[in-house]
C-alpha cells in the first residue's frame, strides 16, 4: 500500500486534485481511498467536513465522516484541547480502519502545511507518520509562490521525507506560458519534480454566488433561481461612477458590492455582466434597482455588515464541488488526464 500526501495553502485545489487523481486511479484498476487527518473548522457545517462527505459520496468510502476527517482545526482550536496524544492516536486508529485493502490512500492535508503544529499534525510529523509522499500543490499568484514550493521541497527532503512532485493548479490564463517556460524549469534545475501544469476552469475555481451567500447570510432580494451563477470576478463599488462603470464593462460574471444607497451604481452594473449584487450597510434598495434585478435574473443579497467586513468575509470564499456536480467532477478527472503525469507519478511511489 502506498500513501500519498497532498499539501498547499489554502484555495490551492488540493480537494480537486484529490478527487480527480483518486476517480482516474480507479479507473486504472486501483483501490483507492481518501484521508483528511485534519481538516479546516471553518469548513464544517452541522459538525461534518464538506470535503469527507464529497469524497465518501463519489468514491464510495464505507465509513462515517469522523472517520475520513477524525480532527479539524481553526483559528482557536487549542482552547478547547489540553493532551494531543488521544487526537494522535485517534487519527492513527482511523487512518488504520480506512487503509484496509487500499492500494492508494490519498490523505488531504490541511489548509496550509504548518496547521496543526501544536500537536504535531503538520505535514513534516503526518507524512512521517504515514511514511506518505508528498506531493505539494502550488497556488501560483507571483514569482514569490515558485521560491515558497522551492523551499518546502528543500526543507521536507532535509527532514528525511519523500516528495514525489508538485502541480501548479488553476494557473491563470497569463502565467500558462511562464509557467511552462520559466518556472518549470527553474523547479527542475533545483531538484523539484513538475508534474502538472493545470490551466485555471471557472467552471471549478470560481465560486458560486449561493457560496457567497452561505457565507454572508443576510437577506435574498432576488434571484433565488440563479444561485449557481459563477463569480469569476469581485468589483467594489466604491468610486465614481466613471470609474467604476470602465471595470465594470470589461469585467465579466462579476460580483458587485455596494452601499443600498447607491442606486446609480447598481442599475449600471445591471447592465454589464453581472452575477450578483451585494449590498452592504442594511440599506434596502430602490425598488428600480430589485425591478431591474429580478427581470434580467440577477440575485441581490442585502447583507448588515459594512464594505470592508463583507470583503474579508468573501476573501475566504472559495469554491466547493459538490456530489451532485457531475460537471465540476468531471473536469477533475479531465485535468489530471490532460494536464498532469499520472503515471510518472504512481512509477514515483512504486519506487519509494
Amino acid at each position: 500500500m502506498k500513501n500519498l500526501y497532498l499539501t498547499g495553502i489554502a484555495g490551492s485545489g488540493k480537494t480537486a486534485i484529490a478527487l480527480g487523481l483518486a476517480l482516474k486511479l480507479k479507473k486504472e484498476g486501483y483501490n483507492v481511498t481518501y484521508f483528511k487527518p485534519v481538516g479546516n473548522r471553518a469548513r464544517f457545517s452541522n459538525s461534518e467536513d464538506n470535503d469527507a462527505l464529497l469524497m465518501r459520496e463519489v468514491l464510495k468510502i464505507n465509513a462515517e465522516i469522523p472517520q475520513i476527517a477524525p480532527f479539524a482545526v481553526g483559528t482557536s482550536y487549542l482552547s478547547g484541547h489540553k493532551n494531543q496524544e488521544p487526537v494522535v492516536e485517534k487519527i492513527k486508529e482511523a487512518y488504520q480502519d480506512l487503509s484496509k485493502n487500499a492500494d492508494l490512500v490519498i490523505i488531504d492535508g490541511a489548509a496550509f502545511p504548518h496547521a496543526g503544529a501544536a500537536y504535531s499534525l503538520d505535514v513534516l510529523n503526518l507524512a512521517g507518520l504515514f511514511n506518505a509522499s508528498i506531493l505539494n500543490i502550488i497556488k501560483l499568484e507571483n514569482d514569490l509562490c515558485v521560491d515558497q514550493a522551492i523551499f518546502l521541497n528543500n526543507y521536507y527532503v532535509l527532514k528525511g521525507l519523500k516528495v514525489a512532485g508538485h502541480i501548479f493548479n488553476n494557473v491563470p490564463r497569463q502565467l500558462l506560458f511562464k509557467t511552462e517556460g520559466i518556472f518549470k524549469p527553474l523547479l527542475e534545475q533545483r531538484g523539484c519534480e513538475t508534474l502538472g501544469i493545470i490551466p485555471i476552469r471557472s467552471e471549478i475555481a470560481s465560486p458560486t454566488v449561493s457560496e457567497y451567500y452561505e457565507a454572508l447570510g443576510g437577506e435574498l432580494l432576488t434571484g433565488e433561481d440563479n444561485l449557481e451563477l459563477l463569480v469569476e470576478e469581485v468589483i467594489v463599488g466604491a468610486m465614481t461612477m466613471d470609474s467604476a462603470l470602465k471595470y465594470m464593462r470589461r469585467s465579466a460574471n462579476k460580483a458587485v458590492i455596494m452601499g443600498g444607497d447607491r442606486a446609480d451604481m447598481a442599475l449600471a452594473a445591471l447592465e454589464t455582466s453581472t452575477s450578483a449584487l451585494i449590498l452592504t450597510g442594511g440599506l434596502y434598495p430602490d425598488v428600480k434597482v430589485i425591478s431591474c434585478a429580478a427581470e434580467k435574473g440577477v440575485p441581490v443579497i442585502l447583507v448588515h455588515s459594512d464594505t470592508y467586513t463583507t470583503i474579508e468575509i468573501i476573501s475566504e470564499v472559495s469554491r466547493r464541488i459538490r456530489p451532485g456536480d457531475s460537471r465540476g467532477i468531471a473536469i477533475t478527472v479531465e485535468n489530471i488526464e490532460k494536464h498532469c503525469d499520472w503515471q510518472k507519478l504512481m512509477n514515483l511511489l512504486e519506487n519509494q
